[in-house]
């Protein structure tokens, strides 16, 4: 009798577990929606778009800490970017009196504090009396919360007396501290 009644529980555990594969089958071989051509294309869509727009953005304390101006907008909710044609950021310092003016042909916007700018890329020291008056290459990205600047591309560093070249670089527009990442040449012109 064991014998038969270790079948029998055999048995009942195999059905129940067979069942339980049962209900469960529909959910384990439910395949995963697919995205609809119309879902891509709407991420692809900008959710809006604006001409000749300035911004102007402040810092926790409420300083100035950045204007953008563009001639055209497109924001792309889902993506997560801004992008911006011809757009002219003006990026101010602690001091407030000392802005950068950076230019380019396009540029895009991550997450509000990392922008990226190609084509023609000219940041210009709006202070006279610097150390470094104006910067270009032809892309850069910058960190508009820390104001640092990277770039991998030719850069050309022009100063009153002097021009530097160089493959790359990083700058922290806050120190005034450059770093070159592969030195080409350096030109001193001295006044007299």
């Amino acid at each position: 009798m064991s014998l038969f009644g270790f079948n029998r529980l055999g048995v009942s555990i195999s059905a129940l577990f067979i069942l339980a594969m049962l209900m469960y089958l529909p959910t384990w071989m439910e395949e995963e929606p697919e995205v609809t051509g119309s879902q891509q294309s709407d991420a692809l869509k900008p959710a809006y778009k604006a001409k000749n727009l300035t911004t102007t953005l402040y810092n926790q304390e409420g300083q100035l800490n950045h204007k953008v101006f563009a001639t055209s907008m497109e924001h792309y909710d889902q993506l997560g970017f801004v992008l911006f044609q011809q757009p002219q950021y003006t990026l101010y310092t602690e001091s407030n009196s000392s802005p950068w003016v950076v230019s380019a042909v396009e540029g895009t916007l991550y997450n509000n504090e990392l922008i990226q700018l190609e084509n023609n890329v000219v940041i210009e020291n709006q202070t006279g009396d610097d150390f470094v008056k104006t910067i270009t290459t032809q892309y850069i990205q910058i960190n508009l919360d820390n104001k640092q600047m990277t770039s991998d591309q030719t850069v050309e560093i022009l100063g009153s007396q002097y021009v530097i070249q160089s493959n790359g670089f990083n700058a922290n527009l806050r120190t005034q501290e450059y770093e070159l990442i592969d030195h080409v040449q350096t030109t001193y012109s001295p006044s007299n």
